[in-house]
Parts: structure tokens; sequence; C-alpha cells
């Protein structure tokens, strides 16, 4: 972990003597947080281990800024986001760390304990509202059944495999341009009438 302490140094001597770095905010921040993210993305899926691990340090970086950042405001430190994300993992990990059973479904009740944790009345708290409409769907549609809200599920169907998945978006999305619609703001609007039936049938159940 040296090599961590000497990073947090590092930026600690930026933020003192370059004028760029000085300058900088949480809100500033955030366009390099967003791109750094997706460029790990792109190293994950395509890269080499080398351009893997580069991504994954300019990642890293933006954490430490913004740590940085907050440690001179007398907030928090590297350390005590370290601790915080430490602890949550031990307290959602009982059947690790303690003596329970291992659940029959661990993402749900991952999902349990973060609701409690954090003390959210509905499945739709906290799921960010930047997301594109296809991840925010996938994110209610999860969120919705490791809660046991009560949809209506749709008929069955035949099991779909990732190329025949990305092919039938992509079509759809050609559909939508030939007809003048915007294939992101119809998903939009489609997931904010999801959002609707969740909470509908989350009052129903109360």
């Amino acid at each position: 972990m040296r090599e961590v302490d000497r990073l947090v140094a590092v930026m600690h001597r930026l933020r003192a003597d370059c004028p760029w770095d000085a300058e900088q905010t949480h809100a500033s921040l955030v366009p390099y947080l967003v791109e750094e993210a997706c460029e790990v993305v792109e190293a994950l899926e395509d890269g080499t281990t080398a351009d893997q691990r580069e991504e994954l340090g300019d990642l890293l970086l933006q954490v430490v800024f913004h740590a940085e950042l907050a440690s001179e405001e007398g907030a928090f430190d590297l350390g005590d986001v370290a601790a915080g994300i430490a602890d949550k993992l031990v307290s959602r990990h009982p059947h690790v760390f303690e003596t329970a059973d291992v659940p029959e479904d661990l993402h749900a009740t991952w999902e349990q304990r973060k609701a409690v944790e954090k003390n959210r009345a509905s499945a739709l708290d906290g799921i960010p509202e930047r997301l594109s409409a296809l991840a925010r769907a996938a994110k209610i549609l999860s969120r919705a059944r490791s809660r046991r809200v009560p949809l209506a599920e749709p008929e069955a169907v035949e099991p779909i495999d990732e190329q025949e998945l990305g092919e039938a978006l992509v079509q759809l999305v050609r559909r939508a341009q030939a007809s003048g619609l915007d294939a992101e703001q119809s998903a939009r609007s489609a997931v904010r009438r999801l959002e609707v039936q969740v909470r509908d049938a989350e009052a129903a159940a109360r």
C-alpha cells in the first residue's frame, strides 16, 4: 500500500503547487470521472492488461482527487472512503464474515440489506437519474424483483442470446429513426411509465 500513500502525497502536492489542480472542484471534475469510468469499461472489454492497469489508475486518481478535496474541507479522507466500503462489504456478507448460511438469491439479499441500511421506502430510491434509459430500465426491473414488487409479468418468451439481443436493439433504433422517433427519448418515456407501475404496485401492497 506504499504506492497508494505515495499517490495521496502526489495529489496533495499538486493541489498546493499546480495552478490547474488547485482550482478544481468536485463539480469541475465530474466530466473527467465519467470519461475515465467509460475508458475503464473500454479497456476491460477490448484492451490489453497494460491498458486496463493504466485506465484503472486514471480512475483511481479521480477517487483520490475527490477524497483530497473532501479532506481539505474537513469532511473525510481516502482512509475514510476505504473504511466505509470495507465495513459495507463485511456487513453485507454475513455468510462470509459471520456464520450465516449462504442465501439462495445473493443479489436479492444484497439489495434487501441495502434498502434496510439506507432506509429506502421504494425500489426506485437510489437509482441514478443520469443512467441511460436502457440501463435505468434494467436497474428498475432488477430492484423490483429483489424487493418482490408485484408487477405484472410478461408472457413467457423464448430466451435470447447476447448477439440476438444486440441485433434486435439496433433494429429497433433503425425503425425509430425511419419513423422520425428518438429511441432514447421513447425509452425514457417508457421507463417513466414503468416507474409509475412500480410505485402503484408498492402502494397497493402496503
